[in-house]
């Protein structure tokens, strides 16, 4: 018999959501050599996000992040690298200090449950139709 694998906690800080906001991307190499890119967000959260990346970046290279929706700036670090199934470089990452609300986004408290969906019936519309 299998065990299937589920995760009964939530593990993340706070909630976070699917959304593509354009972003510059600047930062120094191990090298010393600058790199910057536009690239755009896949999701985030209260405490980061993740981004596709142009370049490959090592885990734990610092970075600094523009949000060019509200022009706001963020010091970063990234914490994970992958493959997206279409085949683009992912890079999940952390703010370590960014400027208020840097998304303009509203994220539930950290810890919080998630909302129950309610089901309502469609309501039943009398049909005036002709005979």
């Amino acid at each position: 018999m299998a065990i299937l694998h589920c995760r009964s906690i939530e593990r993340r800080r706070t909630a976070r959501a699917v959304v593509s906001i354009e972003m510059v991307v600047t930062g120094l190499d191990d090298a010393k050599h600058k790199f910057q890119f536009l690239t755009k967000t896949t999701s985030v959260s209260a405490n980061g996000g993740v981004i596709l990346l142009d370049v490959p970046l090592p885990v734990g290279q610092k970075f600094h992040l523009v949000n060019e929706f509200n022009h706001r700036k963020a010091a970063c670090r990234i914490v994970s690298v992958r493959s997206s199934k279409d085949g683009k470089l992912l890079g999940a990452f952390e703010l370590l200090c960014a400027e208020q609300n840097f998304w303009s986004m509203a994220f539930p408290a950290a810890g919080a449950k998630p909302m129950k969906r309610v089901f309502v019936p469609k309501a039943v519309v009398a049909c005036g139709g002709r005979r």
